[in-house]
């Protein structure tokens, strides 16, 4: 469970049973009275990594950022929620949550971790804050419309009582009538791609995605998620398309059989194996008992274009 704090003290969260969406269940979860702090000497730290380094006015810019185990995990398996971040780098989590128009995670990490896609920062709109100033629009990239959601899931209840923005669900395939209905009365939508933004191997190309967002009126967004995303977003392919990379590494190994982050390796043209990515810039510091690196990839040098 998150702590919450007043000038530096912890807070007792307050109950909320009564209040339903809509007239209908589910009871909501409890409503923190105060939201998260992120210290400013930190907030300084992470600063420069959220400047873009060039102007391309076709791409949001895009961070890349995850917690993972010393032996590169992010869960213990696929599906399963697995809890690494400390309270320290939680609270900076929503920190960069606060700094982006939006979050993205794909349909992977919705089912598995039914995740709130907000931010709990103090001072942002509904932990202090007025209206959603602070809140980032959730994505959810879900080519084949599977998600099961419904009025219960967490980003819902969220929009709902004001505490977070509707997500925008990104798909290829027309998706049920009663999930958009659930959907649009939150304020949300689905946002269906042609099928020329399919790929060979059936995701969706990620410059027509990063295309998409930036017609939303999306500048910055950060991608969390899960380990499919990261993996295809570290290819060499597709490296230029990241402006920064903020990688939270906890104390613990996971073990065998995890999901790990490890883009392929390069082959030179001598047929040699080469490293997969090199990171710029880098800064390591710690938060409680966890590493956080800042970096970029180091060939992020992309030429202007222009949106149609």
């Amino acid at each position: 469970m998150a702590t919450f704090y007043v000038n530096g003290t912890e807070q007792p969260e307050v109950q909320n049973t009564d209040e339903v969406v809509n007239g209908v269940g589910p009871v909501l979860p409890p409503i923190p009275r105060y939201g998260l702090q992120f210290h400013i000497v930190h907030r300084l730290l992470i600063e420069p990594h959220l400047q873009r380094e060039f102007r391309d006015l076709a791409y949001p810019f895009t961070t890349l950022t995850f917690a993972t185990s010393l032996d590169s995990s992010l869960a213990l398996s696929p599906g399963t929620q697995t809890a690494l971040s400390g309270p320290e780098s939680k609270a900076m989590t929503h920190y960069l949550r606060s700094r982006h128009d939006a979050i993205l995670v794909g349909v992977g990490t919705a089912i598995a971790d039914d995740p709130s896609l907000n931010c709990r920062l103090e001072g942002v709109g509904g932990y202090g804050g007025d209206g959603l100033i602070g809140q980032p629009r959730p994505i959810i990239l879900d080519p084949n419309a599977r998600w099961d959601f419904s009025e219960a899931s967490k980003v819902m209840v969220l929009a709902a009582r004001g505490q977070g923005k509707a997500p925008y669900i990104i798909c290829l395939k027309e998706p049920p009538e009663d999930k958009r209905a659930i959907l649009e009365s939150v304020g949300g939508k689905f946002i269906r791609l042609s099928s020329d933004a399919a790929t060979e191997d059936g995701k969706v190309d990620w410059q027509e995605i990063l295309w998409t967002l930036t017609r939303q009126g999306i500048k910055s967004v950060m991608i969390e998620g899960g380990g499919t995303i990261i993996n295809d977003l570290l290819e060499v392919s597709r490296q230029h398309l990241v402006d920064s990379i903020i990688v939270t590494v906890a104390p613990t190994w996971l073990g065998q059989g995890g999901v790990v982050v490890s883009p392929p390796r390069r082959i030179d043209a001598d047929g040699d194996p080469v490293p997969a990515l090199k990171l710029k810039d880098v800064k390591w510091f710690q938060l409680g008992d966890d590493m956080v690196l800042l970096g970029r990839p180091s060939d992020s040098v992309r030429g202007e274009n222009n949106v149609e």
